[in-house]
């Protein structure tokens, strides 16, 4: 169920036209309008010439085009930043329709954008996701990285693009003008993945608090810091001599002690004074980002640079997510116009259709990175296959930093547009297959799988058992989430003869794990498998339990497990979880015994605490719930 009512409409033969409703005939008229009115040489937009005026007709052709290719990418389910890429190619001169043609006018754009966008990034760097996953994460981090540009550095070296002077060369045949740095340029982006898709499609997945997913994120902060030390020698390329590189280190390194001394001691008596005025919240963090971008500058270092620290730097303090809240519609603004004049700088492939083929074969190679470096850390750390799987394919795109770094090497002249026009594709195409492949990422994970383990890359197995033939078990877990992890220790607490009685089923490494030190059997599979259950014993238990609701289930649902119960433990009474009451009552009618709804509970104990409160026992009830969180260890922590 989607959540999302049903639109009125006329019933034809019992049925909704859900599809006839949604598409209305005025937002075909408005897209043709707008359509027009872009396509159109004589478009008002376009009259003005030079000066501010052009620079505003610029700006506004930008989001005109941005808004209605960023509507199409709603329908179609697509990034919006392929949407906006692709504005700023429709409107361009390279093959667009030339609306904005003047190349300080989008010289400036992008400048400013690039400078709100690190400033953003580097706001929402959360460092303390690195302590999240222990050392899974942190080797995944660490290397990752080291080890996706050593194969790209090899890879397109194969390919022929080098490092030295600038020359023309040829590449699968396509004629290549080369820079100074494409091959390093090359490799590093190459080894960079997309923040902004991979949690927008893992949110909407429910799958941010898994394993996979905290693993990813995790990843993704450490990518940060990686670009951000590829900022802080960018301006050395120029003229790279170890004693100036590590100088630029060292003034990187002032510069940050700087911010974070002015953060905790000035900025942050600015902002309590201002705390209540909205306005000034915005201009004092705006005004604090191009403070520490002009001493960037003083340094030597580039503006982006100093945005990026400034940003990190506010990061630490109280007040930064109200900063994000207040900043972010600027933010959104500035972001849609840097990645608009990104796309005007694409050039046209049907001038050179071979780009393409170097392109689409390094989305190729990139794809295939994330599994060579990702995947053997996370299973020679015992994450088994499920779980290294899927984090590689989550990983699986070109980053939005990358274009960010190409776009200042552009500008520093180490590349030249070729480079830059490769690494957009690539972002094009990898965005593109990212969208279905993370989609999809169970599917997708199950078939290679079965690959990986034909090839010798065997699953994590189940603890063998004491006893070669041990009793059934009368209750079984069905996944291991927080409510099943709260389960167990509630029967530690009160009832511990049940423990032997359990058996859990789930694909968690970190439950596989944990859970045998607390004396209860665990069996790693899918409970989605007919197979894994019958294996685990399920159909000698007198109550199975699905803690898990619909929203966080990964291949299955409640409904089809209650119907595979029934096959399986004809006997048992099950127990499931549902978000709704109207869901509620259709498991009743699919055979359930008893449905959890953990918002109705969460409501009776709540109703109980406000009780007690009002009863003036705020003290008691305040000492009691902490002694009890501290005492508590769980297997999900």
């Amino acid at each position: 169920m989607s959540g999302k009512p049903n639109l009125p409409g006329k019933m034809l033969g019992g049925m909704t036209p859900r599809r006839l409703v949604r598409f209305k005939p005025w937002r075909l008229a408005l897209f043709l309008i707008a359509m027009a009115m872009l396509s159109s040489p004589g478009a008002a937009w376009a009259s003005a010439e030079g000066g501010s005026s052009g620079l505003i007709s610029a700006i506004g052709i930008s989001i005109m085009a941005a808004t209605v290719l960023a509507f199409l990418a709603y329908l179609t389910k697509q990034p919006l930043l392929l949407a906006y890429l692709a504005a700023g190619a429709a409107i361009g001169p390279q093959f667009g329709f030339g609306l904005v043609s003047s190349q300080s006018d989008i010289k400036i754009i992008t400048e400013i954008g690039l400078i709100l966008l690190l400033f953003m990034i580097g706001l929402e760097l959360n460092l303390n996701k690195l302590k999240e996953s222990g050392e899974s994460l942190l080797a995944t981090g660490i290397f990752q990285f080291v080890l996706c540009a050593a194969m790209g550095f090899g890879f397109f070296l194969l390919l022929g693009f080098t490092i030295g002077e600038p020359f023309e060369y040829r590449i699968f045949g396509v004629k290549v003008l080369g820079g100074q740095y494409d091959l390093l340029y090359l490799a590093v982006c190459m080894a960079l993945s997309s923040t902004t898709i991979v949690v927008k499609l893992l949110y909407e997945k429910f799958e941010l608090g898994t394993l996979a997913g905290r693993l990813t994120l995790g990843v993704l902060v450490f990518q940060d810091i990686w670009a951000i030390v590829v900022l802080s020698i960018q301006t050395s390329l120029s003229n790279p001599q170890f004693l100036l590189i590590l100088f630029q280190f060292g003034e990187a390194a002032l510069l940050i002690v700087i911010s974070m001394l002015l953060s905790k001691y000035a900025l942050g008596y600015l902002f309590r004074k201002i705390a209540r005025l909205p306005e000034l919240m915005l201009v004092a963090s705006l005004g604090w980002c191009f403070l520490i971008c002009g001493l960037a500058g003083y340094f030597g270092l580039s503006l982006e640079m100093g945005a990026l620290i400034a940003g990190v730097a506010i990061s630490t303090f109280p007040y930064n997510l109200d900063i994000i809240s207040k900043i972010v519609n600027i933010r959104d603004f500035f972001i849609t116009l840097f990645f608009v004049a990104l796309g005007m700088e694409i050039p046209n492939p049907l001038d050179n259709l071979g780009m393409f083929l170097v392109a689409g074969v390094a989305a190729l190679f990139l794809i295939a990175s994330r599994f060579l470096s990702v995947y053997p850390i996370l299973y020679l750390l015992k994450n088994g296959n499920r779980v290294s799987l899927l984090t590689s394919i989550n990983l699986s795109q070109l980053s939005e930093f990358a274009l960010v770094i190409t776009a200042i090497g552009l500008k520093s002249q180490h590349i030249v547009p070729d480079i830059q026009a490769i690494i957009i594709f690539v972002f094009v195409i990898t965005s593109i297959s990212s969208t279905y492949m993370i989609k999809y990422n169970q599917q997708l994970q199950a078939v290679l799988s079965k690959v990986v383990e034909w090839v010798g890359f065997k699953d994590l197995e189940t603890p063998l058992a004491d006893e070669p033939a041990e009793a059934p078990k009368a209750i079984a877990l069905l996944g291991f989430f927080r409510v099943a992890s709260a389960f167990v220790r509630e029967i530690e607490d009160v009832a511990v003869d049940l423990k032997e009685k359990i058996v859990v089923v789930d694909f968690n490494p970190q439950v596989l794990r944990r859970l045998p030190r607390h004396g209860i059997k665990v069996v790693y599979g899918d409970i989605s498998n007919p197979e894994t259950l019958h294996h685990a014993g399920i159909g000698e238990a007198k109550i199975v339990i699905s803690t898990i609701s619909d929203e966080i289930l990964v291949g299955t649902s409640n409904l089809r497990l209650i119907d595979q119960m029934k096959k399986i433990a004809p006997k048992a009474r099950i127990i499931v979880t549902a978000e709704t009451p109207s869901r509620a009552l259709e498991f009743y009618n699919a055979g359930a015994d008893y449905v959890y709804l953990p918002n109705r509970l969460a409501a009776q104990h709540l109703l109980t605490v406000v009780e007690r409160l009002l009863r003036e026992e705020q003290v008691v009830l305040k000492e009691a719930e902490i002694e009890r969180l501290m005492e508590r260890d769980e297997v999900i922590r």
